[in-house]
């Protein structure tokens, strides 16, 4: 018997597979083909041997802490049982043998997990594109289909005060920050959140281009001295609705995980 299929953002899905999936559950797959992937991916985005890029990991049994890779260890290295538990007062109360926590690094996530029951994960990274003066970002990033992710769901940070040492801008950017998925922090990097870590860190992938193909767009538009075509607000909206949900997110980013599972192999699952 054929089984019946329903549209849910933008995806086919048979009626089996919607009730069987429930983003909520499954913490062991979650926990280690989740977040020690953040890692591999790290490489694709050039970072190998950076110590400055962390995701983190919302405890399901204990809500009130997450988890973060170490300060001081290369993030493509990372593995499952290195990985540290923080409670919100910036306490290492679990985890590997490495228990240093990056200050900084508590600072944004702590504030935002605290901010945002909602956000299961929570993923930052300094990438080399947000580095430019973003200052116009916000109302002129809706030029190509992969923008369409992101209207009226970002925002931009502005302040930036040096490395995130104060707990104040750590609450002002996860202020700022607001409900939506994605924040562009000025002169600083990315920031994606998702209710599961595929959509977390399918945003951040999608971000990172975002702003590759607005650079590219502009120097490209700006060289002939000509302006950029802007998507209309109206398709960007639609468009959304599709490829900017959750779910899609999380669905979006599970083949990319099977290709790092298999190029990287089950070591970080140690």
């Amino acid at each position: 018997m054929q089984s019946e299929t329903f549209l849910r953002d933008g995806l086919l899905l048979p009626s089996e597979f919607l009730a069987s999936t429930d983003m909520t559950k499954g913490w062991p797959a979650i926990c280690t083909r989740g977040s020690p992937r953040w890692s591999c991916e790290a490489d694709e985005l050039s970072s190998k041997a950076h110590i400055q890029e962390y995701s983190t990991l919302r405890d399901p049994v204990q809500p009130d802490t997450f988890w973060v890779n170490p300060f001081g260890v290369a993030f493509s290295l990372i593995k499952k049982s290195d990985l540290i538990q923080v409670d919100h007062g910036g306490n290492v109360v679990d985890g590997g043998e490495v228990r240093l926590l990056n200050a900084a690094a508590f600072m944004i996530h702590g504030a935002v997990h605290r901010a945002r029951p909602d956000v299961l994960c929570a993923a930052h990274s300094h990438d080399s594109c947000s580095f430019y003066d973003v200052r116009d970002t916000k109302v002129s990033m809706a030029r190509v289909m992969t923008l369409t992710n992101f209207p009226q769901d970002h925002v931009l940070y502005e302040s930036f005060n040096g490395i995130v040492l104060a707990e104040k801008e750590g609450h002002d950017i996860a202020q700022c920050l607001g409900n939506k998925k994605a924040a562009l922090l000025q002169n600083h990097g990315l920031l994606t959140v998702g209710s599961t870590i595929e959509a977390a860190v399918f945003w951040f992938i999608s971000l990172e281009k975002c702003c590759q193909a607005q650079l590219a767009a502009d120097a490209a538009a700006g060289g002939r001295g000509h302006q950029t075509v802007k998507i209309h607000d109206e398709d960007a909206a639609f468009t959304y609705k599709t490829i900017g949900t959750p779910r899609a997110g999380w669905f979006s980013a599970k083949p990319l995980f099977d290709v790092i599972e298999k190029e990287c192999g089950a070591d970080y699952l140690r």
